[in-house]
């Protein structure tokens, strides 16, 4: 049955009257694409493993220093999640606004009510529930974060919509090219275009800081540098501008490619144009200079911004953000005192958390040890390597006096103090691994701490290991009765080794004897 001229007239001025009728027909069509695109493998795929994983994320046990998270990082973390699901939907959403192209039913949809314009209204608004699913991942990934008994710092609202506008970003920008060149060619072609394009961004421009900001997910060169909250320097409410901006923009033009007309179109075009210009000029600000000052006052001085909590005889200094962390750290500090003898078993100290923020989060420049006496170091990552690395630099301090000299320890005092620092663990052995910089429990290497830290000759490693391998008790009082002796400049270490009754390796040699 075919529709006369004079239906088509009479549906077509109902249409014009009804307003709300025609919107309910945009609706009702663009939940039909977005239940069309659930058919695609594509699709279904990226989708059910990027909520797959990141809920086996949610549920796993988390350990190191994962179990210790920053809340500035941890929303940056959500980004990357959505980049396969938003490359799928860029693609099958520009095959579905092709699709009446490919099957060459063009013809007939000219005669139904619905302008094409509309219909392009709905292919765009077809990826909204995508989008919202991405919404409510990156929510409760960042929630599980948050809610870790570890976790210190603060998120950014901004940070965390960058997941969902890069959806919609994708699914516009696949309405808009099916709109420009329809041709079922012309998504892959722009997926390996937007490669190019995001690698030109990054590098082809020498890695300016305006140009890499225009790329829709911006990360960081380095993940070991976590900065407190308001050092942390990125202009995200900018970028998320800019991104909402970009993502009317490709809308409207893809609406007014399919022949809409109408003020408020244009409008809407002069509008989103603005968005997306103030937000990439709001991000290509760069640093400024108050924030400069302020990581640099965080590196050098950090003791202006810190507050100072005492614990069992130690004193506590930390940014704001970390304060909450001082029970943990002074758990460490007992442990590693409880095994010391003299006066080091009782000594307080000053535990300073000191960063190198001067680089912002892509500089991982190393801290300089403290000269100051019974002054310890301690990071902002915590978790995992840290907390041995830690014990070391408390161990040092205990042994030589200040951090400085704990670098420097050349002698048979870098075995009391590696055993000081790793006696105490649950798993020393392992925690002997992680701490040096080869991994290894046998030969010579290089010992980390939070600042400078020691080298170990393959004799003392020996040695250590053996300390190690026996009763924790006896070995403690055999260090607690000849602390003195252990800890005199210039002790060798075959002389550590006798005096603890260990075996006396073969070329048990000093790094100065090497």
């Amino acid at each position: 049955m075919s529709l006369t001229t004079e239906t088509v007239a009479e549906s077509a001025a109902v249409h014009e009257d009804d307003p709300r009728r025609s919107w309910a027909a945009v609706f009702a069509l663009a939940r039909f694409e977005a239940r069309d695109l659930l058919r695609y493998i594509p699709v279904v795929a990226t989708l059910l493993l990027y909520v797959g994983y990141t809920a086996w994320t949610l549920f796993h046990e988390k350990e190191g220093m994962d179990a210790f998270p920053a809340l500035q990082d941890a929303d940056r973390d959500t980004q990357s999640g959505p980049l396969l699901l938003g490359i799928a939907l860029f693609v099958c959403v520009n095959r579905c606004t092709l699709r009446s192209r490919r099957r060459g039913t063009d013809r007939q949809f000219d005669v139904l009510v619905m302008e094409p314009w509309r219909r392009t209204v709905a292919h765009v608004l077809s990826v909204v529930p995508f989008a919202a699913v991405t919404a409510l991942v990156v929510l409760g990934e960042f929630t599980r974060q948050a809610l870790r008994p570890g976790a210190v710092g603060h998120g950014s609202l901004a940070e965390l919509a960058v997941g969902p506008l890069y959806v919609l970003l994708c699914g516009a920008f696949g309405v808009l090219l099916a709109r420009l060149v329809p041709s079922t060619f012309a998504a892959p072609v722009g997926v390996v275009g937007l490669f190019v394009f995001s690698v030109f961004i990054s590098t082809g421009t020498s890695g300016a800081e305006w140009s890499r900001w225009l790329s829709p997910i911006v990360g960081e060169n380095s993940g070991n540098t976590v900065l407190p909250s308001d050092l942390i320097g990125r202009p995200a409410a900018w970028h998320a501008l800019y991104l909402t901006g970009l993502v009317l923009l490709l809308a409207i033009g893809a609406v007014l490619a399919s022949g809409g007309r109408t003020v408020y179109l244009k409008a809407g075009t002069a509008g989103a144009l603005a968005l997306t210009l103030a937000g990439a000029v709001g991000q290509s600000g760069g640093v400024s200079a108050e924030l400069e000052a302020a990581r640099e006052q965080a590196s050098v001085s950090p003791q202006r911004d810190q507050t100072c909590v005492k614990r069992v005889g130690s004193t506590y200094c930390a940014f704001p953000e970390w304060t909450g962390r001082a029970g943990t750290w002074a758990g460490a500090v007992d442990r590693v005192q409880s095994l010391a003898g003299g006066t080091a078993a009782r000594q307080p100290l000053l535990v300073r958390q000191r960063v190198e923020a001067r680089y912002g989060l892509s500089g991982d420049g190393a801290i300089d040890p403290l000269t100051a006496p019974g002054q310890v170091t301690v990071g902002t990552r915590w978790g995992g390597n840290r907390v041995p690395e830690f014990a070391v630099a408390v161990a040092s301090v205990l042994v030589a006096g200040d951090e400085s000299k704990g670098s420097e320890l050349c002698d048979g005092r870098v075995v009391t103090t590696m055993w000081l620092a790793l006696g105490g663990a649950s798993h020393p052995m392992t925690d002997l691994a992680n701490v040096r910089l080869d991994d290894s429990v046998t030969g010579s290497a290089y010992v980390l701490a939070p600042t400078s830290g020691l080298s170990m000759t393959a004799g003392q490693t020996d040695v250590l290991r053996e300390l190690l391998e026996r009763p924790r008790g006896e070995v403690t009082a055999s260090v607690k009765r000849h602390w003195n002796e252990l800890t005199a400049s210039g002790v060798s270490t075959v002389q550590v080794a006798r005096v603890l009754g260990a075996e006396v390796p073969k070329g048990a040699m000093d790094c100065a004897e090497e």
